[in-house]
C-alpha cells in the first residue's frame, strides 16, 4: 500500500510540476485566428474582333486572408500595441531579429491562407529561439510561397556582448530545403539557346496530328487547333508542369554552414535603431548530386541577411521611420520594407 502511496504521490508531484512548466512556457503567449477580405482587381471588358465584335468580362474573386497562430515575443521600445486585439497582419519585422528584447525562450507559430488577385498561397513560418547571455539557440520552418521559398534552419551561436547595446555572435547553421539551384530544363536547352519543347512535349505524352494541326494533351483532349495556341499557351504550362514535377520528385538537400552576425539595439522616446546582420561565408561540400555546390561550379558563395528599424522625432510634429528586412540565400531573395514621415498639426 506505502508504494501505492508513494507512486500516486509522485505521479501528483510530476503532474503539478509539468503543469507549472507548461503554464510558465505559455504565460504572456497570445493565441490568435483572423480572417480579412477585401474586392480584388475590378472587373476588365475584354473585346475580341474575331468573328465579329465580341465583349466578355474578366472578373477576379475577392481578395482574403485567413491567419491563425500564436506568439510569444516580447515587444520593443519601438513597437507599440496599436490593435486591441492581435490580429496577425501586424508587421513585426524585429520577430527576424537574431535577438530578442529578454534573455529567455520566446516563439511565433502562425500559419496563413491567402488570396491576391485570383491567386491563392499557403505561408507558414515556425520559430522557437532561446537567448542566454553568452549563446543563442534557434529553430524556425519558412515557407513563403509567394517569394518561392521555403526551408527549415538550426543554428547555435556563441555570442559576446561587446556593450550593453550591441553583440557579436558566431556559430553554425543547418538548413533542409530542395535542391536550389536544379535546373530541369537544363537537358533540353539546345546549342542555339533555344528550348526543344516539341521533344519534351511528346516525352510528357502530348501528341499531334500532322493532318490537321491539331495538338491534344495526354488524356486525349483537345488542346490547341494551331500552332499559334500551342506555342503561346499550351507549352509554357507544360514546361511549368514539367519544371515542378521534377523539382517535387528530387529529395531535400540538408547544407551545413557557418554563420557570423552581430545585433545592435539602442532607444529612447525620440532616437530609436535597431539593426542585425548574418553571414554565412562558408558551406560544407558534402559532395551530393543536387547540392548546390554542384550549381555554382563547385565553388563557395555568400548567403545573408539583416534588418534595419530606425526612428527619429525631430520635434512634437516631425518625425521619420525606416523598417525593412532582406534575405538571400542561394541566390534567391525576399525582403520587405516600410518607409515613411509623420507629421501632426497641433
Amino acid at each position: 500500500m506505502k508504494y501505492i502511496i508513494a507512486i500516486a504521490v509522485l505521479f501528483c508531484s510530476v503532474t503539478v510540476n509539468a503543469q507549472s512548466k507548461l503554464k510558465k512556457t505559455f504565460r504572456f503567449s497570445t493565441f490568435y485566428i483572423a480572417a480579412s477580405g477585401s474586392n480584388s482587381l475590378a472587373d476588365q471588358s475584354v473585346y475580341s474582333v474575331t468573328n465579329g465584335l465580341n465583349t466578355s468580362i474578366e472578373t477576379t474573386p475577392y481578395d482574403y486572408a485567413f491567419t491563425l497562430g500564436i506568439r510569444k515575443i516580447a515587444r520593443f521600445g519601438y513597437e507599440n500595441r496599436a490593435n486591441t486585439f492581435y490580429n496577425g497582419t501586424e508587421r513585426s519585422y524585429s520577430d527576424a531579429a537574431t535577438i530578442g528584447k529578454v534573455k529567455g525562450f520566446e516563439y511565433l507559430l502562425e500559419a496563413d491562407w491567402i488570396r491576391q488577385q485570383g491567386r491563392t498561397f499557403f505561408n507558414q513560418d515556425y520559430f522557437v529561439r532561446y537567448v542566454a547571455q553568452n549563446w543563442i539557440a534557434k529553430f524556425e520552418y519558412l515557407e513563403d510561397n509567394i517569394a518561392d521559398i521555403s526551408y527549415f534552419e538550426g543554428s547555435q551561436r556563441g555570442r559576446l556582448n561587446i556593450t550593453n547595446k550591441f553583440s557579436i555572435n558566431a556559430g553554425l547553421i543547418q538548413r533542409i530545403s530542395e535542391p536550389y539551384g536544379y535546373d530541369p530544363l537544363e537537358e533540353w536547352v539546345l546549342e542555339t539557346n533555344d528550348i526543344h519543347y516539341t521533344s519534351l512535349a511528346l516525352q510528357e505524352g502530348y501528341t499531334v496530328n500532322v493532318n490537321t494541326g491539331e495538338f491534344f494533351a495526354p488524356d486525349g483532349t483537345l488542346v490547341a487547333q494551331n500552332t499559334e495556341v500551342w506555342e503561346a499557351v499550351i507549352v509554357p504550362e507544360m514546361l511549368s508542369d514539367y519544371v515542378n514535377r521534377k523539382r517535387d520528385e528530387l529529395p531535400d538537400q540538408w547544407q551545413h554552414s557557418l554563420v557570423i552576425g552581430y545585433d545592435y539595439y539602442h532607444f529612447t522616446d525620440d532616437f530609436w535603431l535597431h539593426s542585425w546582420g548574418n553571414v554565412l561565408p562558408y558551406h560544407l561540400d558534402q559532395g551530393g548530386e543536387f547540392s548546390y555546390h554542384r550549381f555554382n561550379n563547385n565553388a563557395q558563395w555568400l548567403d545573408y541577411s539583416g534588418g534595419l528599424i530606425f526612428g527619429y522625432r525631430f520635434n512634437k510634429s516631425l518625425g521619420v521611420f525606416l523598417e525593412g528586412k532582406y534575405h538571400k540565400y542561394w541566390d534567391r531573395t525576399w525582403y520587405d520594407f516600410l518607409v515613411g514621415m509623420n507629421y501632426v498639426i497641433f
